[in-house]
C-alpha cells in the first residue's frame, strides 16, 4: 500500500502522498520509513538516557528525576496491570511502555515545522501510513498469539475459541483476526485525520493562519497522545486474556502443595 491519495478541490494540498521508490517490485513509502526511524531514535535516545541515570554512581543514593519520572511510569502501568489482569509476563509491561512512547513520538512528529511546501513533508507522522500501523498490529498480535501458545499450550489455547459455546467458533476465531485490523485501523484513522486538518487550515489567510494552527496543533497533541496509550494499553489486555488463567491455574496449585510442605 502507497497510502492514501485525498486532492482537496481548489489547491495543490494532496494528502497522502508519500515519497515512494519502487525495488525489484515493492514500492517503499520513504518518507514513512526515514520518519518511523527518527522516531525509533529518539526511543533508543530515551532509554539510553533513563539507563545511565539509573547506573549512574551517587554516594548520596538520592534517585535522579529521571529515574523518579521512569520508576513512576514503570510502576503505575505495573500497578494498573496488576490490578485489574493479574501477574502477567514481566517482558509485557515494558513492551507496552516501549510502543507507547515510539507512537508517541511517531504521532508528534506530524507536529513539527518540517513542510517545505505543500507536496514536501520531511518528517511526516509514520502513523499516518497503514502500512507502519499494520506492521505494528501484526507484531503484537503475532506475540500475543505466541504468549498464550507458550502460557496454555496449543490445545489449551485454541480450547478458549470453543468457549462459552462451540457454536460460537466462528464468531471468536473472526473477532480474532479482526483485532490487529481494528487496531491498526484506530491509530491510522485518527493520525490520517489530523493531518487532513492541519492541510486545510495551511489554506487558511495568514494573518488567521497562527490561532487555528496554534489551537489544532495542542488539540493534535492530546490526539497522540491518548492515541499512543490506547494502543499500548489494548496491547497489554490482549496479551492478559491470552495467558488468562493460567496464572490462577499456578496459584491454585501452589495452594494445595503449601499445606504437605508444611507437614
Amino acid at each position: 500500500m502507497t497510502g492514501l491519495l485525498l486532492p482537496l478541490e481548489g489547491s495543490e494540498i494532496e494528502i497522502g502522498k508519500h515519497v515512494e521508490r519502487t525495488i525489484g517490485g515493492f514500492t517503499f513509502n520513504l518518507d514513512t520509513i526515514w520518519a518511523t526511524a527518527v522516531a525509533g531514535t529518539l526511543v533508543l535516545i530515551l532509554g539510553f538516557v533513563a539507563r545511565s541515570a539509573l547506573t549512574k554512581k551517587n554516594p548520596s543514593h538520592v534517585p535522579t528525576k529521571v529515574q523518579l519520572i521512569w520508576e513512576t511510569i514503570v510502576g503505575q502501568v505495573n500497578t494498573q496491570v496488576e490490578d485489574n489482569l493479574g501477574k502477567i509476563n514481566p517482558f509485557v509491561v515494558p513492551l507496552a511502555v516501549a510502543l507507547f512512547f515510539f507512537i508517541l513520538f511517531a504521532n508528534w512528529l506530524e507536529l513539527l515545522p518540517t513542510e517545505l511546501n505543500h507536496d514536501a513533508h520531511l518528517l511526516p507522522a509514520p502513523t499516518a501510513d497503514t502500512n507502519l500501523t499494520y506492521a505494528m498490529a501484526l507484531m503484537v498480535m503475532v506475540g500475543v498469539w505466541t504468549y498464550g501458545i507458550r502460557q496454555k499450550g496449543v490445545k489449551g489455547y485454541f480450547k478458549h475459541f470453543l468457549e462459552p459455546f462451540p457454536i460460537l467458533l466462528p464468531l471468536n476465531i473472526l473477532e480474532e483476526l479482526i483485532k490487529p485490523l481494528t487496531l491498526a485501523l484506530r491509530l491510522f484513522g485518527n493520525i490520517f485525520a489530523g493531518g487532513i486538518m492541519l492541510a486545510l487550515i495551511a489554506l487558511m489567510p495568514a494573518y488567521l493562519l497562527w490561532a487555528p494552527n496554534l489551537i489544532w496543533k495542542l488539540f493534535d497533541m492530546a490526539i497522540g497522545g491518548i492515541q499512543a496509550f490506547i494502543f499500548a494499553l489494548l496491547t497489554v489486555l490482549y496479551f492478559g486474556m491470552a495467558g488468562a488463567g493460567h496464572g490462577e491455574h499456578e496459584d491454585e496449585h501452589a495452594d494445595e502443595e503449601t499445606p504437605a510442605l508444611a507437614h
